[in-house]
């Protein structure tokens, strides 16, 4: 497992330099003068994925991982930080079902409540929330005080029709944060009996238009994708780079599926040659991202300081 790191973020460690980007303009500034200013909002975002309802810590036994990760853990280190940050933004980029025996007994109950008392914004689906059938999800969400958001997902002949959301709008320190889900393909994947009459639509259109009713019609400052396609691979399956390519307005993709450990987001370039954050952390509970979003008020653009944590 990759280690987390600190400091500046990825867009240039070389001569405290940063870059601050926005729908017209790069620039390049140095922090220190930019932190003098107080005319400056702040994110705070944390965000896991691929949890597989791992409370607790690897046992010991682990060859790899023993005695690390488990979600209690992030839920203490997120307590802590949302005392000394308390409008921080918490996300899931889905699959926090499956993969310990508290699902094998409980279903996703015991993981929507501890996630609940975390204080979770929203999350979204991902291949293995699907695993005990529509009906058993549908009856699950109840444990739920978090919004799930899937875009690209058609729930509406099922029994999720009312109980999914297309995306959602945030404002959290003065900035119109917008919110839209994309998951992965499900033929092939999971057994049609477990999704039944769900309709997945082509998650690159569902991203353009996402990005450009949050952009234009809700006039969000910053567009926000929770990701269960995966990071990338090597034929041209869907992936958070192929997204990050082809959008134009969508800021940052937090991304799962694939179980990618990263130490910090990763740069790619979206349609207008714009910089896009990608981030992902690993599986397991092994690791919280975390990004730390810094907003010029008066133009709204920003730059950020990013860093993974292992647990």
């Amino acid at each position: 497992m990759l280690k987390a790191t600190g400091g500046y973020s990825m867009w240039n460690r070389r001569g405290f330099l940063k870059v601050i980007f926005s729908g017209s303009a790069v620039v390049a500034i140095n922090p220190l003068v930019a932190f003098a200013n107080n005319d400056q909002d702040k994110l705070l975002i944390l965000h896991t994925n691929d949890i597989h309802c791992h409370l607790e810590a690897q046992p010991q036994s682990h060859p790899r991982n023993g005695g690390k990760g488990g979600l209690y853990r992030i839920a203490a280190y997120v307590k802590e930080m949302r005392e000394k940050n308390p409008g921080l933004l918490l996300f899931d980029s889905g699959d926090f079902s499956q993969g310990t025996p508290y699902f094998n007994f409980f279903g996703n109950e015991v993981i929507l409540k501890l996630m609940s008392e975390m204080q979770y914004d929203a999350a979204t689906i991902g291949n293995h929330e699907f695993d005990n059938g529509l009906v058993r999800l549908a009856d699950e969400l109840q444990y739920a005080s978090f919004p799930l958001i899937s875009s690209n997902y058609d729930f509406s002949h099922t029994v999720l029709a009312d109980k999914i959301i297309r995306n959602k709008v945030i404002e959290r320190n003065n900035i119109r944060i917008g919110v839209y889900g994309l998951g992965v393909e499900l033929e092939g994947l999971v057994d049609p009996s477990k999704y039944g009459r769900t309709a997945f639509f082509d998650p690159v259109e569902i991203a353009l238009e996402q990005e450009e009713y949050l952009r234009k019609k809700e006039k969000c400052d910053f567009i926000l994708c929770l990701s269960h396609l995966g990071y990338s691979y090597s034929n041209n399956k869907v992936s958070d780079i192929q997204i990050a390519q082809n959008t134009r307005y969508t800021n940052l993709i937090l991304g799962g599926h694939t179980h990618t450990f990263l130490n910090e987001p990763v740069k790619e370039f979206n349609k207008e040659n714009m910089p896009v954050l990608i981030n992902q952390a690993g599986w397991a509970a092994l690791q919280l991202g975390q990004l730390e979003i810094f907003f010029e008020r008066k133009q709204k653009l920003f730059f950020d300081f990013s860093r993974n944590h292992s647990f």
